[in-house]
């Protein structure tokens, strides 16, 4: 088995500019096979609330939940990078209860967990968390957990003063123990001014290519869904229309009676045959 992608192994990624992968993943057969492609990152985004389990915000989701999806991903994943989202509550309300969800979603199999947003207070818990050594994401730009904040799905960063104030807090957040930074809905302009001058990778999503790596929601670049596709997210398959075709396949052939056919059920042997129709004549007289 190849070696486990380590914080120390994005680091070196990051120092030899070679572009970190990442992509969502919410389960274990899927995380098997991000395993097997050799993506460097799985994050367990809090996106799965929607994704996954049909809420309309990311703000429903429980720590609980969390723990089972990625309990569900370690098991499928051995080495990649494991990053878990830290829910909306989960970590606001005090820098104990942050470090006991924090653990929680360590000891359910994550490596490092992701927290968005930049005050004095996030600041604290990202330097406790790495303190007692839970390496921690950052995450500015478009932090959905702040949607209501924010006023919608809406690009920040978009002037100098903006980006400048970004900037400041991504240093501040690398100053507190931060070791990676996802930046979320940014300017590419905006996004490689604030790579540029800041020591710790940046991950993009909806933020150019001159950030240190990319992030997107696999279901999105595998096409899951055909009502809605960000415009940053890059189709790679349609399997919204395969699934579709092949489940009514499935029903054609079911309503048919072309499934299961001779290949695909299981029979007596013939000694068992002739008892049973034996038995089925005695009775039927």
């Amino acid at each position: 088995m190849e070696k486990q992608v380590t914080t120390n192994t994005l680091l070196k990624y990051y120092e030899a500019k070679k572009n970190i992968t990442m992509l969502t993943c919410y389960d274990y057969s899927t995380a098997k096979i991000l395993d097997q492609t050799g993506i460097d990152c799985i994050l367990v985004g809090d996106s799965l609330a929607m994704v996954a389990l049909g809420y309309q915000t990311t703000h429903s989701i429980s720590t609980k939940e969390m723990e089972i999806f990625t309990k569900a991903v370690s098991r499928g994943a051995k080495r990649a990078f494991i990053i878990a989202d830290m829910p909306f509550m989960s970590y606001h309300t005090s820098i104990e209860k942050a470090a006991k969800n924090a653990g929680k979603l360590i000891k359910a199999g994550a490596k490092a967990v992701k927290i968005e947003g930049e005050n004095n207070y996030i600041l604290s818990v990202i330097q406790h968390l790495t303190n007692i050594g839970i390496p921690t994401v950052a995450h500015l730009g478009f932090t959905p957990q702040f949607i209501h904040t924010l006023g919608g799905y809406k690009i920040q960063g978009k002037n100098i003063d903006k980006t400048l104030k970004m900037l400041e807090q991504a240093k501040k957040l690398e100053q507190a123990g931060a070791f990676m930074l996802v930046l979320e809905m940014v300017p590419s302009e905006a996004a490689e001014f604030i790579t540029q001058n800041i020591n710790i990778p940046t991950i993009g999503i909806g933020a150019g290519n001159k950030t240190s790596g990319q992030v997107l929601v696999l279901d999105d670049i595998l096409g899951k869904y055909s009502d809605f596709t960000p415009k940053f997210a890059r189709k790679y398959a349609d399997l919204n229309t395969i699934t579709k075709t092949a489940i009514e396949k499935y029903i054609a052939d079911v309503e048919e009676n072309n499934f299961p056919s001779e290949n695909e059920i299981f029979n007596l042997n013939n000694e068992e045959k002739t008892k049973l129709n034996d038995y089925n004549n005695s009775h039927n007289k």
